[in-house]
């Protein structure tokens, strides 16, 4: 799933702050709490789509906006928020994001037309990117460095797992029994309980002097946008539309200007220094192909279970789990394989595990039982993100410097976020354009799936060339065995 990835940013300045046990554990559950909510809210959206699509009348191409709104905000402005965080401090940004995102998921539960929905995703997507960077930081200003912060991080991994089994089964729980929008609903009280706990318990780090750059961080969101929405758009109304064609010539012109900006920033927030080292910059191109497939696969398979087979939102969610459950105990093994086998031969493994089911799972049709066409093709996906994820941020924090830590470790989650975004409007194109067949509607819907399902295996399989050619390969000729 499209769920955050934990990459520890740099350090805040000041030590940890040694508190009581009580505190501790006050302090710990503010943090996992906030960091569990943006975890289930992109999870629990997925197995309510269909009723948002019935209820307020999204195209096929529309609905991907639902995802796509929240995930290029939070991506666009993820480094932005880091960097709001270093300046104005990490408890003051903290409740910041916490505020416009549990005010945007009001709204969106209120929200009486799609374009009400998509601009309440969008605002909310601006809060996790204010939010989830404090997270990592607060937590190692509240944890000595040690045992305290190696547990405090293993619960804090391990909400991501939780998180999005969690999500699932509560959005079809909530869609089935009562609406899709109390799960939006449910983020106002927990936000408000987060909020007057951080004013509490989390202690405030020191304001710096700096710049927040401003142009960077909005010519980039604004490209990857209408890159994006020109991508959609031609899913129904083709490449020559002119309106298209703008889009696209307007998101790619966003994107040079940003490039340019960056390298001439005093402070930018894209460091392009960065991709000079190949390993890293494969890591990055290898992780956007890998999120573009995967959030592929939830978006879509979703619609599956409950437009072909008939499923209950509920139910399929419970589908689910023969993918979140492997990827959580995967996750939970990588320290140990990684001593073992290599960051980069854990990686490739992974890739293989999840390609190999992307293209099983690319056969499904309208006749396909769900224990052989789907539960088993998802164990191996579900085992190959949770191999994967892990050591694809590693290389992507090769041989960086301490002073760009921070920009390292939020150009992965950048990464993570518009990887999928870009992906995903990628596969809108192929399920609009993927061809008829002699079936009912059902069995339309079939094809049309399967088809991104392949799409999705190809993407994998370059993600899987980029590694062994710019991660395992180097890495095999500097440690031969």
């Amino acid at each position: 799933m499209n769920s955050l990835e934990p990459t520890s940013p740099a350090r805040p300045a000041g030590e940890s702050h040694r508190q009581n046990g009580t505190n501790q554990a006050a302090v710990l559950t503010i943090i996992v709490t906030s960091y569990l909510m943006l975890v289930v809210d992109i999870s629990i959206v997925l197995t309510g789509l269909p009723n948002i699509q019935a209820e307020l009348g999204f195209s096929h191409a529309e609905l991907s906006w639902v995802q796509n709104a929240y995930t290029l905000t939070f991506g666009g402005f993820l480094l932005l928020g880091a960097r709001a965080g270093d300046i104005l401090g990490r408890q003051r940004m903290f409740i910041a994001g916490l505020t416009l995102f549990a005010a945007a998921s009001m709204a969106i539960g209120l929200a009486p037309s799609p374009t009400w929905l998509l601009l309440g995703r969008a605002i909310q997507g601006v809060g996790a990117a204010i939010l989830a960077p404090s997270t990592l930081a607060l937590l190692s200003i509240h944890f000595a460095q040690g045992h305290e912060r190696t547990r405090a991080l293993a619960l804090y991994a391990a909400a991501a797992g939780v998180g999005a089994s969690l999500g699932l089964i509560l959005g079809g729980l909530v869609a089935q029994v009562i609406s899709w929008r109390v799960g939006f609903f449910i983020n106002l009280p927990i936000g408000i309980a987060l909020i007057l706990g951080a004013m509490r318990y989390l202690a405030e780090t020191p304001l710096k002097s700096g710049q927040l750059d401003l142009a960077g961080a909005v010519s980039s969101t604004l490209g990857m946008s209408v890159l994006v929405f020109g991508i959609v758009r031609s899913a129904e109304l083709g490449w020559g539309d002119s309106v298209t064609t703008a889009a696209l010539v307007a998101g790619l012109t966003l994107l040079t200007f940003f490039v340019i900006h960056e390298s001439r920033a005093s402070e930018p927030i894209l460091p392009l220094h960065l991709f000079a080292n190949r390993e890293r910059s494969a890591a990055y191109a290898a992780r956007m192909l890998f999120l573009g497939g995967m959030v592929g696969f939830w978006f879509f398979t979703t619609q599956f279970l409950q437009g072909v087979l008939m499923y209950k939102p509920l139910h399929a969610g419970l589908a689910f789990l023969p993918t979140t459950i492997p990827n959580f105990v995967a996750a939970m093994l990588v320290p140990r394989l990684t001593r073992k086998f290599g960051n980069a031969r854990l990686l490739a493994v992974g890739l293989v595990f999840a390609i190999v089911g992307m293209a099983w799972i690319a056969q499904v049709s309208e006749h396909s039982p769900y224990i052989t066409g789907i539960a088993l093709p998802m164990i191996l996906i579900g085992m190959g993100q949770g191999f994967a994820l892990a050591p694809l941020t590693v290389a992507a924090l090769t041989d960086v410097a301490s002073e760009d830590a921070g920009a390292a470790s939020g150009l992965v989650n950048v990464a993570h976020q518009l990887g999928g975004s870009l992906g995903l409007s990628v596969l809108v194109v192929v399920f609009a354009t993927g061809g008829s067949v002699a079936m009912d509607a059902s069995g339309q819907l079939a094809h049309h799936i399967a088809n991104t399902f392949t799409a999705s295996a190809v993407m994998l399989s370059i993600s899987l060339v980029l590694v062994l050619s710019f991660i395992v390969r180097p890495r095999t000729q500097l440690c031969p065995q």
